[in-house]
């Protein structure tokens, strides 16, 4: 029975303790830089959607319904890609490829608050909140382009062709290799 557990004990490999980390910046997903940026896109998105949700009455609502939802969604999901992004979550969660998600996800966004905050600076009641409120949408909107800018710049652009920074695909090799007929042939 002893020379069993050799056998076994030489083969088998240790597992790593697990981190009791929660918070992970930087990571191989986010710097610090792009952490802070993305805490301040969450937090002006806050206040632009909660200004816009305080204007009490409206003469044409579309265009405050359309910043209200475009708000709201990049408050929501900025917040649920940071907490993903920043915690070991992002490696329990089954995506493989968080940057061409991160990447997508800025620069729609970007996009959508751009629209979003020139409609609605074009059409509003011409109140304080609702000035207020167009003023954040578009100082979020630069927040989040200075995100695209700097993805780019730091990892180019993850759908391009021929950009395989990210996309590791050579296997990786055994620790230890087993023999084919099973018998250890270095003796």
């Amino acid at each position: 029975m002893a020379t069993a557990d050799t056998v076994y004990n030489t083969t088998t490999a240790a597992q790593e303790p697990k981190s009791r980390k929660w918070f992970i910046v930087p990571s191989e997903n986010l710097d610090k830089v792009r952490f802070a940026i993305k805490v301040i896109e969450v937090l002006l998105s806050f206040v632009a959607f909660v200004m816009e949700e305080v204007v009490s009455s409206c003469s044409q609502c579309g265009p405050l319904y359309f910043f209200e939802f475009v708000s709201c969604t990049a408050l929501l999901f900025t917040l649920l890609l940071l907490i993903l992004l920043a915690t070991p979550l992002h490696q329990r969660v089954g995506i493989n490829s968080w940057p061409t998600l991160d990447f997508g996800y800025t620069s729609v966004m970007a996009i959508l608050f751009l629209l979003a905050s020139i409609v609605f600076a074009a059409d509003n009641g011409q109140t304080g909140l609702e000035q207020g409120s167009v003023a954040f949408g578009f100082l979020a909107t630069v927040a989040f382009f200075i995100d695209f800018g700097l993805f780019v710049k730091n990892r180019g652009i993850p759908c391009r062709k021929g950009n395989n920074q990210q996309a590791d695909r050579t296997p990786r090799p055994e620790s230890e290799k087993l023999n084919a007929n099973g018998t250890d042939s270095v003796n």
